[in-house]
């Protein structure tokens, strides 16, 4: 056969196949029977063979899947995949858009509401219309390269379709990976016959398909996605919406929701999550609330994001799914910080598809309102259908005991416990020996927001300690390869790979250093603004309290944590031992445009129009500028906004250069 009419049939083959996958999944439209798009594809798949040279990486053969030859990789994204801050009333709506008008200025806001998904996220990256990248959210830094199961979904285009609106040279989309009710409950049918473990709920059983070794198996699962956003867009798109993007986005082929609904006002959107609220039992897929977005584009920048979220939008969660059970004991947990937990350990009913058998009582002051003792029958919810926890005692039993109250020790080291003030709800272990803390800390330390050493969890740690092989969080640096063979279920493989991930963490930024070695009060965001501010850990060491209080969103309280830490001579002889071990301590430099504002100090106060005070920020910085927030005589520029604070009236007192936003953005952009 001419090698010119087999590329050309090859190519007729691959793009009718496309239109028919299209037909079939996007728009539960088709023309063929299934019978003869399993010709066209055996057609298509004997020509491949035959003739490799001809074979596209985005053929629609490659949805049949192969096996892997290695595990996933790590893929930086190309723009933050954000979270979602959490709503769980219809009140917090309400405030969260009068947050919005007032960042905006304006009383017309539109926003679009679509359904929250139980799936796991994913960015999908085309180039030129073709299908080259698929990664999971991961931290929202970096995610795992699933190109080849994506490939599978057939709800995800191999190549954009572009009849309507033009394909971008570079595309990023976002959108959610889910399993089907019927799918689901099909999956764990076939694994109950097979004597496998039961998945617990469509969502682990989508996040454990996508990262399968075995593409022939994610295919067979019959993977959906539904794309609800996008990272980047290069070209020549200019959306004014957020709905003009998803209406495009349905034009290239993507499969967007149906249910999505554009709403005018915030009365349109609440009385769209109470009815799908009603309603959410009657969709063929799990969904646990309502995404709410600002829908204009240009608000969006305005409103800019948190480090972990977005402004211009909110989840509304659902009421979480509750039911009753029997506190069988109840137990007191130590974590990192020494914090001690009340644990209630119930009787196992099911919950949302998942089986609850532990649930948190917070504090012994909870405990003390609840009136909880073992024996009772409780309510338990799973708070955001993710946290169980007690809600009310339903029937206190004759069999029932006294209310649990605070230890006079440490139940794990019998240390000394302290409340630190009549404020403090917590009781706290202040052993800093106590094997509990460390364990805790630990965890922390190899997480994935901190320096994410994968494979250091807590079956891996607890042994570490029980076999005296660790004694700080240093020491994880200086264990060989014999050292985890002790361990259960370590072979040489297993054994190299944590090597592995642990030399792979020294090269961490600072600002992951800090977090993970967990300073009171300084979580993920602080941890970022003093690596960002000092770059170096020998810088910070020598910080005081008034140099750590004048950076912006540095407390008192948290600037006290940060000396006290570093004071301690044995935190420094840890941080010695660091460096000794080969840990980085640095963060990289900012990128900057210029350093035209290079040792220029700024303070704002008020309200800003025309951008957001961390927007604002971020231009000062990019351009040398320092950000500060304490009004001294040091000041170089007061940017003073709407209805501005006492930090304007002490400007003034002080004479400072107070300049309005006008004058600011002539500066920046001057």
């Amino acid at each position: 056969m001419d090698k010119n009419k087999v590329k050309k049939r090859i190519e007729e083959l691959a793009k009718v196949l496309e239109e028919h996958n299209h037909r079939y999944y996007v728009l539960s439209d088709p023309a063929i029977s299934d019978k003869e798009y399993d010709d066209l594809m055996r057609e298509l798949i004997t020509l491949e063979e035959k003739y490799p040279e001809f074979k596209d990486i985005n053929s629609p053969s490659q949805r049949i899947g192969s096996k892997l030859d290695a595990a996933s990789a790590n893929i930086t994204h190309k723009a933050k995949m954000y979270s979602l801050d959490n709503t769980y009333s219809t009140d917090e709506i309400i405030d969260w858009h009068h947050r919005v008008v007032k960042g905006l200025r304006s009383e017309r806001v539109e926003y679009v509401c679509e359904l929250k998904i139980d799936g796991v996220s994913i960015s999908l990256i085309f180039k030129n219309g073709s299908f080259i990248l698929g990664a999971t959210r991961g931290d929202g830094v970096t995610g795992e390269d699933v190109t080849a199961n994506a490939r599978t979904i057939r709800t995800i285009p191999l190549s954009l379709r572009g009849k309507d609106v033009k394909i971008p040279k570079l595309l990023d989309v976002r959108g959610e990976v889910y399993l089907n009710k019927k799918d689901f409950e099909k999956l764990n049918k076939e694994r109950k016959e097979s004597e496998e473990i039961l998945f617990a709920n469509p969502r682990n059983a989508a996040s454990g398909t996508l990262k399968l070794l075995d593409s022939r198996v994610t295919a067979k699962r019959n993977l959906n996605c539904f794309i609800h956003s996008f990272g980047i867009i290069e070209g020549e798109q200019k959306f004014k919406t957020h709905w003009e993007f998803l209406e495009a986005v349905k034009s290239w082929g993507f499969c967007v929701n149906e249910e999505n609904k554009l709403c005018r006002t915030i009365k349109d959107v609440i009385e769209f999550c109470l009815d799908k609220q009603k309603t959410r039992e009657d969709l063929s897929y799990e969904i646990d609330g309502i995404v709410i977005k600002v829908n204009s584009l240009d608000s969006q920048s305005r409103l800019g994001a948190t480090l972990k979220s977005p402004r211009w939008a909110i989840a509304y969660k659902f009421p979480a799914r509750q039911v009753t059970t029997e506190v069988l004991d109840i137990v007191i947990q130590v974590g990192r910080t020494g914090v001690l937990t009340p644990v209630a350990n119930l009787r196992g009913v099911e919950c949302g598809g998942v089986v609850i058998s532990r649930a948190t009582l917070h504090n012994f002051d909870e405990v003390e309102r609840l009136r909880v003792k073992i024996g009772d029958r409780v309510l338990v919810e799973r708070a955001g259908d993710v946290i169980p926890k007690v809600v009310k005692v339903v029937e206190s039993t004759g069999k029932s005991i006294g209310i649990i109250k605070p230890p006079k020790a440490c139940p794990v080291c019998q240390g000394k416990i302290v409340k630190e003030s009549v404020d403090e709800v917590a009781y706290r272990c202040v052993n800093p020996k106590c094997p509990k803390k460390f364990e805790g800390g630990l965890l922390h330390f190899a997480s994935r927001g901190a320096m994410d050493i994968e494979g250091l969890g807590d079956a891996v740690v607890i042994q570490l300690i029980e076999k005296g092989l660790v004694h700080d969080l240093a020491d994880v640096y200086f264990l060989k390869k014999e050292d985890f063979l002790q361990l259960e279920l370590f072979k040489d493989k297993k054994a190299d790979n944590l090597i592995k991930a642990i030399s792979a963490s020294k090269s961490r930024p600072l600002s992951k250093f800090l977090f993970g070695i967990g300073i009171l009060n300084v979580g993920e965001k602080g941890a970022a603004i003093l690596a960002e501010e000092y770059k170096t850990i020998d810088k910070l060491l020598s910080a005081g309290i008034d140099d750590l209080k004048s950076i912006y969103e540095v407390g008192e309280v948290t600037a006290k944590c940060v000396v006290d830490y570093f004071a301690d001579s044995k935190n420094r002889k840890l941080i010695e031992k660091f460096k000794a071990a080969g840990l980085s301590l640095e963060e990289k430099q900012s990128l900057r445009k210029s350093d035209k504002l290079k040792g220029k100090k700024f303070i704002f106060t008020g309200e800003l129009t025309t951008f957001s005070r961390t927007q604002a920020s971020d231009m000062v910085k990019s351009l040398g500028g320092e950000i500060i927030s304490a009004v001294s005589k040091n000041v170089d520029y007061v940017v003073a906004g709407e209805s501005p604070g006492s930090k304007y009236d002490k400007a003034k007192d002080l004479g400072l250069n107070i300049i309005n936003e006008e004058q600011f953005k002539e500066i920046i952009n001057g």
